[in-house]
């Protein structure tokens, strides 16, 4: 039986994360832009889910579905495909795939259909029992999982139960793989712990033990990226010691206090001041995500988020803005973006101009 996975735009990570899973069991995952027999998978986000559904509804085989949107809205991607993947699939996808194969019909735990429901999930994934990316291609994830639950945030619905941590003997068998170590993790600074207080005595061993195989180490920037107040001298110093970049990627994500509470940050405004202290210090650049039109957020709010992105580029540091996207799965779903300040376009693209604002301002519109 022929697996398919379709290409599509953000879909990487998790066609790389898939393949690991399915060569483990003896298969093969072919990349297509289209349906193909005999099975072809399919990863839906907000931004390729209307396209992509309305192609499995026409397909001429058999069509999963997986990703945070088929998670998030199972019972409007079921209409569509023939089995929907809910929350992790390296698990579940094999399983699945088996019965496909048998004809059997016998229920998956982890997936829905529209004729059965969901069947609920059985397990949680063991990140060690699985490789973290195809060995062909991707990056490294050591860890899966956030306890503060961001309400803007898919990562903590997709995968409850806090952070889950890849072995450090198991982080280094990938690295042997890759040309660099770039991870993956929602904060790379909480890795061996349970994402509210840090463990740097395992982030050092766990850059120790790649530092012995003579790995490039990228951590703590892109893909990934720390939570303001994990950025500590100590944290700085490790990345100093055995880490080739020289960026650290973290949020602050709004300049209200009163915002970041109702979002649950965690964190205020001071503690993303400090965080960028800390990395100048360090020597270096802070690249810092701000998020704009919560859709509770006043224009004054919106106003001290602008100050706030210009004030840092003015520091050195380098802006990535979004425009807040309502996310399905999560408490702000149903709430639309609100609308941007007259000035945010024109000030942004001037950050832009000046190379002091990362990725592209097109979508604040």
């Amino acid at each position: 039986m022929r697996v398919n996975f379709r290409r599509a735009r953000g879909t990487a990570n998790t066609e790389a994360a898939l393949a690991a899973a399915l060569e483990r069991d003896g298969h093969a995952l072919h990349g297509t832009v289209g349906p193909a027999d005999d099975v072809t998978c399919y990863s839906l986000n907000v931004a390729n889910a209307p396209a992509l559904i309305a192609e499995m509804a026409g397909a001429g085989c058999v069509t999963v579905a997986g990703g945070p949107y088929a998670s998030a809205c199972w019972k409007e991607v079921a209409r569509a495909a023939d089995y929907v993947v809910v929350g992790e699939g390296e698990r579940t996808l094999p399983r699945l795939l088996a019965e496909i194969e048998a004809g059997s019909g016998a229920p998956v735990p982890g997936t829905a259909t529209t004729a059965g429901g969901l069947v609920p999930l059985d397990h949680t994934v063991r990140l060690d029992a699985y490789p973290p990316f195809s060995t062909r291609k991707g990056y490294l994830e050591c860890s899966r999982g956030c306890p503060h639950a961001c309400a803007y945030c898919q990562t903590p619905r997709l995968f409850p139960g806090g952070m889950r941590h890849r072995s450090i003997g198991a982080c280094v068998e990938a690295a042997r793989a890759l040309p660099d170590v770039r991870f993956v993790t929602p904060n790379a600074f909480a890795y061996g712990s349970d994402g509210r207080t840090p463990r740097f005595e395992k982030v050092r061993r766990l850059l120790e033990a790649l530092a012995r195989e003579d790995a490039t180490i990228w951590f703590g920037t892109f893909p990934s990226e720390v939570r303001p107040e994990f950025v500590t001298d100590e944290a700085l110093e490790l990345v100093q010691e055995f880490c080739a970049n020289t960026r650290v990627h973290f949020g602050v994500q709004s300049g209200s206090d009163r915002v970041l509470g109702a979002l649950g940050r965690g964190h205020t405004v001071a503690d993303g001041l400090v965080a960028v202290d800390r990395v100048l210090d360090h020597g270096f650049v802070p690249v810092v995500d701000v998020i704009l039109g919560f859709p509770f957020e006043t224009d004054g709010e919106q106003e001290a988020t602008l100050v706030l992105a210009e004030q840092l580029a003015r520091r050195g540091c380098r802006i990535h803005a979004h425009r807040f996207m309502p996310l399905p799965g999560t408490p702000l779903a149903s709430r639309p973006a609100r609308t941007l300040v007259e000035t945010a376009r024109q000030r942004l693209g001037r950050l832009a101009l000046h190379g002091k604002l990362t990725g592209s301002v097109s979508d604040l519109g």
